[in-house]
Formats: C-alpha cells, structure tokens, sequence
C-alpha cells in the first residue's frame, strides 16, 4: 500500500489532503470536526483586524462541481481566533494553517499572537500582488513557523510572483486562490444570483481545476524545490493526483467538501491510494511532480496513433458523432478512420468512456 504521509516543512502529515480557507473553517469547532474526517491538515478562514460583514446571498452552486461566491473573510474577530478557535482546534491535536490577510500592516499585527496561539503554519492571503511581498517581509521578521503565500490566479506572471515570495522568505506556495470576479444571473428574476457589488464573487470548484493545474505547473518548472499546495477544483483521487503530478506536495480541496460534505475527504484518501498503488507509486513523494520532465516549451507534432478495440466498444458511437470533421465510422465494431479527414485532434479519444478507442499519448477522460 502506498505511503501517503507527506513531510512538509518539517511536520509529518497523515496525508496530503488540506481543507482550504472557507465556510467549512469558521471556527475552532469547524476546524475539529474538519480534522476528524482524516485531513492531513487544515486552514482557518482568514483573520483580519475586524470581522467579515457578509453580502446576502453569498454562496451559490452552478452545477457541475462549481460554486461562485461574494464571501470575504472570518466572521469572527482575530482576538477570538487567537484567544480561543485556534488554541480549541490545538487541543484536539489538529494541524492549523493559520490565514492571515490582506495587508502588511494587519501581518504585522496579527502573525506573532496567531503562533503563540499555537498554529503550525501561517498562510498568507491578499487581494492585490503589490502587498504581498510586504507581508512575507514582515511575518518572517516576526515569526519562527513556516510561513505559505497563496497566490491569485488573477496576478499576471505566477512563477515570477512565486519566486518574490520565496525570495523574502515565503517557506511555501499556495496556488491558487479563487478566480474572478464572475457574474450568473437568474433569467426568470433577471437579477444577479449573488448580493455583492455588481452582484459579482469569486470561482471555485471544477471550473478552476485546469487553471490551478497550470499555475502549480508553471510555479514548479521556473522554481526547483518548491513546496507547492496545489488547490482548486479537486474533487477525486484522479484530481488529488493530478495535482500531485503537476508538483504539488500536499493537495487542497474546498468546494468539493462543501457541495458533498465532509465525509467526502475519506472518499478522496481512498481514491489516491487505490491509484497509486494501481500505477506502482510507493508513496506521494514519488508521484509528486512526475509530470514536469513531459511539459516542454515546443509544440508536439508527431501524429496520433489510434488503437481500437472492439471487446470494450460498447457502440455508444460517441467518437463517430462528436468529431468536428466527420473522420470516423463504426459498423457492428469495426471501425474505420478517414485520413484525409482527421486532423489529429485527439477529441475522439478524450470522449470514449469504456476506453475502446485510445492512442499512444492519450486516453478517455470523459
């Protein structure tokens, strides 16, 4: 059975599973239940100097594993973060990512009681680049933990942004943040689904996975050795490991857990381990960044090679009517492929959910 106790920054985690920043941790109560469904690690919402005062509605789920949402930080103040939630969580032998934001001045303020509080770790979290690098300056100054920067899919150049923080002393990345904003409307009322301004929030969920995917990649190629928490839209074992092989070190989830409940973290520990054992991985060290050495800076332009077989073709004919050029044909399991026709687009292949029809480089993911 595959190892999957993660040392991060010189703690040992039970696994590398982390409940990002969010509803699910608004108080120290929040944190221990989070904690006993088996997470590796878990964060607090983010402390500030006052307390969140929320716009109604400001959640909402759109389907397919994605919630959009106008919340902002802890409802509760940082005094009884500090005083109680986080000394109530340590209690209970929880590991605690302590989310501080959005200013130099309140990371100044707040960074050294959160970790007398007894937090493990510190994550830092702003809504604009320019700040962050100023609160990494000052929490270092201030404090003997591991400090994390979590980065917003919003900043232009990511690995550069990365490479500040590390560079004034961030122990870790976070990546990524929610996207946007974004804006759904009801059609029937024709107002927004959200009461923020404008009735825009922020992404979460599936719809963010390709994006964090690309940003933890991208952070780990410009910046060898970097521990990474890659976190948006995981919602599976298959996610958990994509993550990991993109070169995260430990895995965060959020939305998932609120659309499916907490219950849905020993669902995820399953998963990761029944498939790294599945693709002969000893542990989540070894899958972490296996895929780096494959993303190159050059176009690949040697065909496809298709392969088909008949004994798992359950004639769905998925391939034959979603191919944009019409290259395909399948009578009584006998496939045929003009040519002339197909342009090598792979998408055929992405469709096939029984994995009847596959290639040298690709296989069904639908």
């Amino acid at each position: 059975m595959a190892d999957l106790t993660v040392n991060f920054l010189g703690k040992k985690l039970r696994n590398p599973f982390v409940l990002g920043a969010g509803p699910l941790t608004y108080s120290g109560e929040a944190l221990v239940a989070a904690w006993e469904t088996g997470l590796g690690a878990v964060v607090t919402k983010t402390l500030r100097r006052e307390p969140a005062d929320n716009p109604y509605p400001h959640m909402v789920d759109i389907g397919r594993g994605t919630l959009i949402n106008a919340e902002k930080w802890a409802d509760l103040t940082a005094e009884q973060w500090i005083e109680k939630e986080i000394p109530l969580a340590k209690k209970h032998g929880v590991v605690v990512i302590a989310s501080v934001g959005h200013t130099p001045e309140e990371a100044e303020e707040l960074v050294r009681p959160v970790e007398e509080a007894g937090a493990d770790f510190i994550e830092l979290v702003s809504y604009e680049e320019s700040t962050m690098i100023p609160m990494v300056e000052k929490t270092k100054e201030r404090v003997k933990i591991p400090v994390i920067a979590k980065l917003s899919p919003n900043w232009p150049g990511l690995p550069r942004v990365a490479a500040r923080c590390l560079e004034a002393g961030a122990d870790a990345i976070t990546a990524v943040d929610s996207y946007g904003p974004v804006l759904r409307l009801d059609v029937r009322t024709a107002r927004p689904l959200l009461g923020g301004p404008y009735g825009f929030g922020w992404l979460s969920g599936g719809g963010l996975k390709p994006i964090a995917l690309r940003a933890v990649a991208e952070i780990c190629l410009a910046n060898p050795g970097v521990k990474v928490i890659g976190l948006g839209g995981v919602s599976s074992g298959e996610d958990a490991l994509e993550m990991l092989l993109a070169g995260a070190g430990l895995v965060g989830i959020c939305s998932v857990a609120i659309s499916r409940g907490l219950k849905v973290v020993e669902t995820l520990t399953r998963e990761l381990s029944s498939l790294l054992d599945e693709l002969n991985y000893s542990s989540v060290e070894e899958a972490s960044g296996r895929s780096l050495p494959y993303l190159l800076p050059q176009e690949q332009k040697e065909k496809l090679r298709f392969r088909y077989d008949p004994e798992k073709c359950t004639d769905c004919r998925l391939c034959v009517t979603r191919c944009p050029y019409g290259a395909r044909r399948l009578e009584i399991k006998k496939m045929e492929l003009d040519e002339e026709k197909c342009r090598n687009c792979g998408y055929c292949v992405s469709v096939c959910r029984p994995g009847a029809l596959t290639s040298d480089r690709l296989r069904g993911w639908a």
